[in-house]
């Protein structure tokens, strides 16, 4: 006699490009399908980034609703929960309705970099930095961070759109970074998990489970107190889904939506990743190296902090790199233009493995072609807005597949650079590493991520799906039917990859490396002031 089918959740990620869904039951054992959407970014001059949040919304029903419909098994009365992981350190202005005001400023836009220079700064200032020192002070004692100097991060875009548009910030009932939003749009409420609170820089973290607002903290950061979302506990249900909600995605009234979370979050806890110093590798539009820990710890040289996480009395590290697989789009872009042409970009992933056959016919080194990913500055382990990327040593001899290699191992030799510095802060080396993202899709990524960081690479299955996975494992343990000691059970690894023991090839990345950080460390400051090569077009697709 079999039982009551199990209960379903969805799990929804949300990216730069793009959204993902996936169906799965609320114990993590099954996946029963997925299903995904494009969005499209509006590039601007000045360092602008901007989505329309009606996209979103529209990419996510579209996606849910294909996936309810493709399942003859996906029964909507099954279905019990939702969670939204997101991109996030955006900002998305809302009136009282919890209707938009304006596009949302996405991770990407910079444009209050001058507000925030002039917040953070004045005064005694910490060498090298660009902070005030007292400033700076109350900001790391209590946040573990501070607001980053590039303006790409809430209080940035709060300060961009009060001098800006100073209309739509008067209307503003609240702003709300991403996964806040389709929280509220799911629900009504507008809150924010103590885990997405944090990048607004004015929050008390010094216990991960208590987050609450600091009075002193608010107002160094500028923020108006009467437009932040109210704090809530990661991992727990916010409210039923609104019935128009409902509609629109096909899922029940009697849904439970669980409090949104951070694309960097929800990829941790997807990969399984949720003991102490379990490391993983996500790349995907940009780069992140992870694991959690027990303490609150702050490296301003290497703009490497620990924050609240989503697993609870935990902190997660927090890194960031700008550019990794959008990157690779770029160059498949440049290499591959009659794939892209016919494709409907490089993004779309046909260009890229067009890029993956063309590279293999490259040996390790790129016939010595050095690639640096910086085309939109870099964040960690230097935090340089200005910076910009290219090809290095490039000769008559130069091949188009050793410009194709070059590229997926300059993401590598980035996530070297970063993985070195995370160590240093985590005070451990990381025995293997966990790789996930569109990039672990990758065998060749996978192998040279292995043979430039040194050590065995785990690549997951589905690894794609990592964020939206999390986010469906944060609505299991929402409703009792997954335990944080059973994530790492729910986690397949399809392949391990081991470096190559070959001498010449460990030297030849060894080389590659020395060259690659010398290359920042000499030309660094020949970006400050020149042209940036700001955006020429007003979308990209």
């Amino acid at each position: 006699m079999t039982g009551p089918a199990p209960r379903l959740v969805v799990g929804v990620d949300l990216g730069t490009s793009g959204v993902k869904v996936l169906l799965a039951t609320a114990d993590g054992r099954e996946v029963l399908g997925h299903a995904a959407e494009r969005t499209p970014v509006r590039l601007l001059p000045g360092g602008g980034a901007e989505q329309d949040p009606d996209d979103w919304w529209r990419a996510i029903t579209t996606a849910v609703r294909r996936l309810l419909a493709g399942r003859p098994d996906a029964d909507p009365a099954r279905v019990a929960a939702i969670c939204v992981s997101a991109q996030w350190g955006g900002t998305v202005p809302v009136d009282a309705e919890g209707r938009h005001l304006h596009n949302a400023l996405i991770w990407l836009d910079g444009r209050g970099a001058p507000h925030t220079r002039r917040l953070a700064g004045g005064g005694l200032r910490v060498p090298g930095t660009g902070y005030n020192a007292r400033r700076l002070r109350a900001w790391l004692s209590r946040t573990g961070g501070a607001p980053t100097l590039t303006g790409k991060d809430p209080v940035g875009q709060a300060q961009f759109l009060r001098h800006a548009h100073p209309e739509v910030y008067e209307r503003a009932a609240c702003l709300l970074d991403v996964p806040e939003y389709l929280t509220a749009r799911l629900t009504g409420r507008r809150v924010a998990a103590y885990d997405t609170a944090v990048l607004r820089w004015c929050t008390d973290n010094r216990v991960p489970d208590a987050v609450r607002y600091d009075e002193r903290l608010v107002r160094l950061a500028g923020w108006d107190a009467a437009k932040l979302p109210e704090l809530v506990p990661p991992a727990r249900v916010v409210g039923p889904i609104l019935p128009s909600a409902a509609a629109e995605t096909g899922l029940g009234e009697h849904v439970q939506v669980v409090a949104g979370t951070g694309d960097t979050t929800a990829t941790a806890v997807g990969a399984g990743a949720v003991r102490d110093h379990e490391a993983h590798l996500y790349v995907g539009t940009s780069a992140w190296l992870s694991c959690h820990v027990r303490r609150k710890k702050t490296d301003v040289r290497t703009n490497i902090a620990s924050l609240p996480s989503v697993v609870p009395g935990r902190y997660w590290v927090a890194t960031v790199q700008d550019v990794a697989g959008r990157g690779v789009d770029w160059v498949a872009g440049v290499l591959t233009p009659d794939a892209v042409e016919g494709e409907g970009g490089a993004g779309d992933g046909r260009a890229v493995a067009r890029l993956n056959e063309l590279a293999a016919g490259s040996p390790p080194g790129a016939g010595g072609v050095v690639f640096t990913p910086w085309l939109n500055g870099e964040r960690t382990p230097v935090d340089d807005p200005t910076v910009r990327g290219g090809w290095f040593n490039l000769s008559l001899t130069t091949t188009r597949a050793d410009l194709a290699r070059a590229a997926f191992e300059g993401v590598a030799l980035n996530a070297r650079w970063l993985a070195e510095s995370v160590e240093r802060f985590t005070g451990r080396p990381f025995p293997h590493l966990t790789f996930v993202g569109g990039g672990a899709t990758s065998e060749l990524w996978c192998q040279a991520m292995a043979d430039i960081l040194r050590r065995p690479v785990r690549q997951l299955t589905d690894p794609v799906l990592a964020p939206a996975r999390g986010a469906a494992f944060l609505a299991g343990v929402a409703l009792g039917e997954l335990t944080w000691e059973e994530i790492p059970e729910r986690v397949a690894v399809a392949r391990e990859f081991l470096p190559d023991e070959d001498p010449a090839v460990r030297g030849v990345y060894d080389a590659a490396y020395a060259t690659f950080r010398t290359l920042y460390r000499r030309s660094r400051g020949l970006y400050t002031g020149a042209d940036q090569g700001g955006p020429r077009r007003r979308a990209a697709p």
